[in-house]
């Protein structure tokens, strides 16, 4: 599926994150998976390691505690995010959205990862005049500053699935969605509602063919290309 190395996968406990550790997992061939977690991963599976660890922590605490399971990566998978009511202010928010999906990707390059895969958002962009926006698009920029060889940026709209949390504004877009996807044509595709499953799906997709080196960005359309074998 890989090059020689394990996955760093950010997120694993959430929507799109958890369908990238089941796809991974799955069959023989896949990847060994290193998942750093801050609470309890309900699942075991020979290829997996899960680090219960202190996130906030800096790299040169983390860099050791994920070179202890796996001495040489070879991708960084991040689905990483949380929103600014679940964060409870800017700062806790920048702290995940984007700082530590920059401290794990520092950390996956010290490893060897040529390859980093990111969940991000449709509209993103570091010039944004709206703070989620321009956060995702900061952590979008930072990654490539990492130096991965290549850098696949996944921008969904809405993701559509069922989350162990609740989010009360993305289940009244859930509810929508099937109203609004439709109207959104042309360039306005883009903004469609998506399965997280075929996001997840995406990007194990990319895992398994993401050799040529450069910086890719995957809309809907690609994602549901990706997802389907299509691309």
């Amino acid at each position: 599926m890989t090059p020689a190395g394990a996955v760093l996968l950010a997120g694993a406990t959430g929507l799109v994150g958890g369908g990238v550790l089941s796809l991974a997992l799955a069959g023989a061939d896949g990847p060994r998976v290193v998942a750093p977690v801050r609470r309890p991963l309900a699942r075991t599976h020979p290829r997996l390691s899960v680090l219960a660890t202190d996130l906030s922590a800096g790299v040169d605490v983390l860099g050791p505690q994920v070179a202890a399971l796996a001495p040489r990566l070879a991708a960084y998978v991040c689905c990483l995010g949380t929103t600014l009511r679940q964060a409870g202010s800017r700062e806790a928010f920048l702290a995940v959205d984007r700082e530590l999906v920059l401290r794990l990707g520092e950390v996956a390059r010290r490893l060897g990862a040529r390859h980093a895969i990111l969940v991000s958002s449709v509209g993103a962009s570091a010039q944004s005049g709206n703070f989620y926006l321009r956060v995702k698009g900061e952590a979008e920029r930072g990654l490539a500053e990492l130096g991965f060889e290549r850098l696949d940026l996944l921008r969904p709209g809405l993701l559509l699935g069922e989350r162990a949390e609740r989010r009360f504004a993305e289940g009244l877009g859930q509810r929508l969605a099937p109203l609004a996807n439709p109207l959104l044509l042309g360039s306005l595709c883009r903004y469609r509602a998506i399965a997280a499953a075929d996001v997840a799906a995406a990007a194990v997709a990319l895992l398994r063919q993401g050799d040529a080196p450069g910086r890719f960005v995957h809309e809907f359309a690609s994602l549901r290309a990706l997802a389907r074998g299509e691309a």
